[in-house]
């Protein structure tokens, strides 16, 4: 098991700042959740805590960044995007600041603390907005590229990183010994001819598990990681289809709005193709451990494979 994408942020942070970049972290009174409290212990005049204040966070973050700063805001996904979504469309993606929204704690591996705190619904309300770009991690590895990719690329950004610890998809001690592409493309991790399972964040890990139980029936699988949600790499997304003529979607995210949404929206006017979308369906979340809830969603390997075969019928 490696380690959580939040883990990536703080340290990504403070490298960034001591190789001169001018970034400054804002925070809502959860830097230990987050990790920014790294920032606050090296770089102390790096790091603004606005208190469980929100709205003041990503409004300090915006005045930040018209100062100059490239401004990451922390807090929790339910926090970070749903309670202030005004101040994020109309100050931030109205301005086109350059403002980088990195919540942590999103989708059900939240775990213990619940429905009200499993945010399922962030992907959704980001990816609608002018101007936001949105990455979606698959592993710490993927995590620390989409934060350096953000800080170095003007304009707002949505990076989504999650609290339990996942699987390495990539590195050299990864399960698939790849290096981290490109965060702005769809990446190919593994090729096949049946079905294309197209999965972003955690749900990656668990797109591999179900390539490897389809290949022990004999079914070729396709794998890719869509880490940048928006804008999608439509080319690659269109040429994994066209050759599979079938699709599955995973996302740790409702089925409403999600990633599987906008590859939907898609191909169903380029090239229509028969979709099964793997998500939290249309319902909150609840208390448990992260992964005994994977399962209890359908959001684990054998439920991915389990939709592949049905598009195989």
């Amino acid at each position: 098991m490696g380690k959580a994408t939040r883990a990536a942020f703080g340290e990504t942070l403070l490298e960034l700042i001591s190789e001169g970049h001018d970034v400054v972290a804002v925070e809502a009174d959860l830097a230990g959740s987050t990790t920014t409290g790294k920032v606050e212990e090296h770089y102390p005049e790096r790091f603004f805590n606005a208190g469980i204040a929100e709205a003041n966070m990503v409004g300090a973050a915006a005045g930040l960044a018209l100062a100059g700063q490239v401004a990451f805001t922390g807090s929790f996904a339910v926090f970070g995007t749903g309670r202030v979504y005004d101040q994020i469309r109309n100050t931030v993606c109205y301005n086109n600041l350059d403002v980088k929204i990195a919540p942590t704690h999103s989708g059900v591996t939240v775990g213990p603390d619940g429905g009200s705190h499993q945010m399922l619904e962030d992907i959704a309300l980001m990816r609608v907005l002018p101007n936001m770009r949105v990455l979606v991690p698959a592993d710490y590895v993927a995590a620390k590229a989409a934060v350096r990719y953000a800080a170095t690329t003007p304009g707002p950004f949505y990076i989504r990183l999650g609290r339990a610890n996942v699987p390495s998809v990539y590195g050299s001690d990864s399960i698939t010994g790849i290096d981290v592409p490109d965060v702005t493309k769809a990446h190919v991790i593994r090729t096949g001819k049946d079905v294309t399972i197209a999965a972003c964040g955690i749900e990656v890990a668990q797109a591999i598990g179900a390539a490897e139980l389809l290949a022990l029936e004999g079914i070729e699988a396709e794998v890719i990681d869509v880490m940048c949600v928006k804008p999608l790499d439509i080319e690659t997304l269109v040429g994994s289809v066209s050759k599979t003529g079938r699709l599955v979607t995973a996302e740790e995210h409702s089925v409403l709005g999600g990633m599987g949404s906008a590859v939907s929206e898609v191909l169903s006017e380029v090239l229509p193709t028969p979709t099964r979308r793997i998500g939290v369906v249309d319902q909150f979340g609840t208390s448990g451990n992260p992964d005994e809830l994977i399962e209890y969603f359908s959001l684990d390997a054998a439920s991915i494979a389990a939709a592949a075969k049905e598009l195989l019928v």
